[in-house]
């Protein structure tokens, strides 16, 4: 069994005083993707949700659309492989880009600053109370992170509820995780909300309109490229969500608020 947590003795300084304790940390391991025989690449991640996280990378990418692609997907019995044969021949690409994600994320997606993709949000608004309800879903999903801490969460949402979870040390496998959830139950909701712990860099927005979400919300704080990204895509972009309060940095008119007060 592939082990996802670890179990270490540690000493904790408090009050002028140490203490040896036992914990648990999250594990991060190498996870190399092999598509059609060929190795790709190896993923920084922890061992959860293997098969999504594969299938969720290629269709991030670009390279699947569905399961109807996908011929078998296998993970070797130490964990460390996913084997991924397509009905399809497709051409690794030639180089990958790491991203800004906390171990290293990799693409070979460009950055599209001024992109013609847009995702429909037309006759779709949100409520603060319906902001205030999703992030405190969000928190209560967090299994892992727990038990351990030092992982982060993401989940795809209908509005009401959640319907995919995913727990990653990688904020961008996350995403992975729940584009392969999507693909491998079907679960494509309207509308489709995607919440995280994770900072909304711009590659998180892209792999958030390749879902095909338009909102995204977020615990803690967007890139500059993220927002520009988001505004000319049509995606409401919501920052440091908590139980009481949340910053809209892009496509406010999707959200419901009674009052807003300018600063001079």
């Amino acid at each position: 069994m592939v082990k996802t947590q670890h179990f270490i003795q540690y000493l904790q300084y408090s009050e002028n005083r140490g203490e040896s304790l036992k914990g648990q940390i999250v594990v991060e391991t190498p996870v190399t993707l092999t598509v059609n025989g060929d190795a790709w690449l190896s993923f920084m991640c922890t061992p959860l949700q293997l098969e999504a996280l594969a299938l969720g990378f290629l269709f991030n990418e670009g390279l699947i659309q569905c399961m109807d692609e996908v011929a078998n997907v296998s993970i070797c019995e130490h964990g460390d492989n996913i084997d991924v044969w397509l009905h399809h021949n497709v051409v690794q690409p030639v180089s990958w880009r790491r991203t800004s994600g906390c171990t290293g994320g990799i693409t070979a997606v460009g950055i599209e600053v001024g992109s013609s993709t847009t995702i429909s949000n037309k006759c779709f608004f949100l409520t603060p109370e319906n902001i205030y309800h999703l992030i405190g879903l969000l928190f209560e999903s967090q299994e892992m992170y727990k038990e351990t801490g030092g992982i982060h969460t993401s989940a795809l949402s209908d509005g009401e509820k959640i319907l995919a979870v995913s727990e990653d040390i990688g904020r961008h496998n996350t995403l992975d995780k729940i584009a392969g959830l999507c693909l491998i139950s079907d679960i494509w909701p309207k509308p489709r909300i995607v919440l995280t712990t994770g900072r909304i860099s711009s590659e998180m927005l892209q792999k958030t309109a390749r879902i095909g979400a338009p909102v995204i919300i977020s615990r803690t704080s967007p890139s500059s490229l993220s927002v520009q990204m988001a505004d000319q895509m049509g995606i409401m972009l919501i920052g440091y969500a908590r139980s009481n309060q949340f910053n809209i940095y892009t496509h406010p008119e999707q959200i419901k608020i009674e009052d807003v007060v300018k600063s001079s």
